[in-house]
């Protein structure tokens, strides 16, 4: 954004600046600017963005005449498609056109054409012509043909200098295409001009949002054996405008309201159906659509001024705004920024924190104290915490991060009063650098670890001993088995403090909430997908910790699928119930003859198979043999014996599939109205 000029229409010929006031900065990616002035008469400000930053100008910038004036139109330059403005002269050059195609699109128009011959006429054409050359091929040449007073006359486009177009008026819309053309590659600033309309000396007043880089904040952290962590937070802010910040009421908002861009700059065109004569219109199959159960009544009309545009009342005027953006807006303006209030001192570093915290809806923001000055595309670093808060130092395991060495920690209380914003902090111990650390968004009270180092003195074992599943109870409803299974997962922390100091030692473990935690009674403290254990390790010794859970599952199971061999396996449970184990026990009883049946039934099904095959091999021997010998009766006699033996034992089989057939029956009667418990 560029500076401001605004004129006075009564003191014809004096220009006043409307200066950047206040800046409030957004962790979303957009900056509230407020500019003020003081206007005499009617009066006209104009303000200079770049094209980029229209769309954010119309979509939330606020005009107020605060005095008893008027707002009057914002104007600015606009901006049409430039393929739409192009189409709209007398030679389209969109698309990129190459030499032959402007010339086609030309036709009929008078020229000069310069070259070898100089051609004085009008375009008849470009044709093209394939040419032999030698070895090399066929290549292509564009030829141009102008009709001059002497007849039609043609010159290779390779071999022309110049053409001049003789038609002022062509020659002039060619020109003015290729100026819209450099106009839409020019990265210029657009002006947006703002009238006041009124008597007198007023105060008027412009805010807008605009795209920003977010302010970041860097954290230093002082731990001290005998006191208090000490916390220091700074903010770095970027002027990215192309105006120095004077003398400005800073603001830093965190939190994350909803910012979006639109195009709202660009005008838009309403494509129209194009309709024919009917005398030409072919009758087409009619296509209807389904009709609504309800007609829904048609919303009443809105009140004039209540939607779009902008509204003139009370000498006010204002462009409508995001909703969130708009909202936080209106809030900055009521907190204000705490003009004049004196900072605090700060006692251990002598940096004083410039920023007063306050709430600002659903937000938070930092306003700086004192006016703040940046130079255009400069940044800058401001004190915005230096207190001291409550924190414990302890080591942090977590087999995931590593499995031997714990990390360096601090168990911190958000005791500043203030939101901390989320960011990197570097950690001092005893005057000396101990590492880095991430500070998570912390809102007052709010305990959190870091972690900054690995603690090198504390060495942790995991013990963990694999059990098998038990089954706690044993029950059946309509034919199925309901078990429930017992898992539990046993860990012991042997935990070796090397250190000439006690330290206390935070153990983190996966947890589930479909786990009971057995032993200890209760954790420290949870966290999502963790439980957390507090052990407290003498200086040079070496303490342990075990974390017992237990979960219960239920699984399912028909008892008709399972053997009989597998129901023997829960019979051998040492919590089924007498009532479970006796029905089970019949269950395995008719499946046993069930069983017997069926084992029967396959033998005689082989035996018969045995005996048509081995009848196969008696009618093969009787072709071989001489009828009436006595080796032709004895097979003739075996024949029959065997079609005997087969017609027996089919009999057998057919007994033997209803047995098991009823066998089955019985099984599943006894089954589905089966429950025990």
């Amino acid at each position: 954004m560029m500076m401001a000029q605004l004129t006075s229409g009564a003191r014809a010929g004096e220009q006043a600046d409307l200066k950047v006031t206040r800046v409030a900065i957004f962790s979303s990616g957009v900056a509230y600017f407020e500019c003020d002035a003081t206007v005499d008469g009617t009066a006209t400000a104009e303000l200079d963005f770049r094209t980029d930053q229209i769309n954010d100008i119309i979509k939330s910038m606020v005009v107020e005449d605060l005095d008893g004036g008027t707002v009057g139109v914002i104007s600015y330059a606009s901006r049409d498609p430039i393929s739409k403005t192009l189409r709209s002269f007398g030679v389209d050059i969109t698309g990129e056109p190459t030499l032959p195609d402007l010339l086609e699109q030309l036709r009929g128009e008078p020229v000069e054409v310069s070259g070898p011959r100089t051609l004085k006429g009008v375009i008849f054409g470009v044709e093209t012509r394939k040419t032999q050359v030698g070895d090399a091929g066929i290549i292509e040449q564009h030829v141009l043909n102008v009709l001059t007073a002497e007849g039609l006359q043609q010159l290779p486009l390779d071999q022309v200098q110049g053409i001049k177009l003789t038609n002022e008026k062509i020659d002039a819309e060619l020109r003015k295409a290729l100026e819209t053309l450099a106009t839409g590659h020019d990265a210029d600033k657009k002006s947006v001009v703002l009238n006041f309309n009124g008597q007198g000396q007023r105060r008027v007043r412009v805010a807008y949002l605009l795209e920003a880089p977010i302010w970041k904040t860097t954290y230093r952290l002082v731990l001290d054996e005998e006191g208090h962590p000490f916390l220091q937070g700074w903010a770095t802010v970027e002027n990215a405008t192309e105006e120095d910040w004077r003398d400005v009421q800073l603001s830093l908002v965190s939190g994350r309201p909803i910012s979006f861009t639109m195009d709202l700059y660009t005008p838009l065109y309403v494509p129209r159906p194009k309709e024919e004569l009917e005398i030409y219109a072919s009758l087409r199959p009619p296509e209807y659509a389904g009709a609504f159960e309800e007609e829904a009544a048609p919303p009443p009309p809105a009140p004039a001024g209540r939607f779009g545009g902008t509204v003139a009342r009370g000498g006010r005027m204002a462009a409508k705004a995001a909703a969130p953006e708009g909202a936080a807006m209106e809030r900055l303006r009521d907190l204000g920024y705490a003009d004049g209030r004196p900072g605090v001192s700060l006692q251990d570093a002598g940096v004083a924190s410039v920023a007063a915290a306050g709430e600002a809806g659903e937000l938070f923001q930092y306003a700086i104290r004192t006016p703040v000055s940046i130079r255009r595309q400069h940044s800058a670093m401001l004190p915005i915490v230096n207190e001291k808060i409550s924190g414990e130092k302890l080591s942090i395991y977590n087999p995931a991060t590593h499995p031997k060495y714990p990390l360096n920690g601090l168990e911190i209380t958000n005791t500043s009063g203030l939101h901390l914003m989320q960011g990197p902090v570097t950690v001092f111990d005893g005057n000396v650098y101990a590492g880095d650390a991430m500070l998570p968004d912390l809102n007052p009270g709010e305990k959190r670890l870091v972690a900054y180092a690995l603690d090198l003195s504390t060495e942790v074992m995991v013990k963990q001993q694999p059990r098998p599943d038990e089954i706690v109870s044993l029950r059946i409803v309509k034919g199925t088995l309901i078990h429930k299974h017992k898992l539990v997962d046993e860990r012991e922390y042997v935990i070796k403090n090397k250190a000439d100091k006690p330290r206390t030692v935070l153990l983190e473990q996966a947890y589930g909430d479909e786990w009971k935690l057995v032993e200890p009674d209760k954790p420290y403290e949870r966290a999502p997908g963790l439980s957390r254990f507090k052990v407290v390790v003498p200086a040079e010794k070496t303490a342990t910790q075990v974390v017992k859970l237990e979960q219960v599952t239920e699984q399912s199971v028909v008892l008709s699928n399972l053997g009989s061999d597998q129901i023997r396996f829960y019979l051998r449970s040492r919590v089924i119930s007498p009532a479970v184990k006796k029905a089970l026990e019949e269950v395995v009883s008719l499946q046993t003859a069930l069983d017997q049946v069926q084992r029967d039934r396959q033998q005689a099904e082989r035996d018969a198979n045995e005996q048509v095959a081995e009848q196969a091999r008696v009618r093969e021997n009787l072709k071989t043999l001489e009828k009436g010998s006595d080796a032709y009766r004895r097979q003739e006699r075996k024949f029959d014996d065997i079609e005997t033996q087969i017609e027996k034992l089919r009999d057998r089989i057919a007994t033997l599939r209803t047995q098991e057939e009823q066998k089955r029956r019985d099984l599943e009667n006894y089954l589905v109205s089966l429950t025990v418990e």
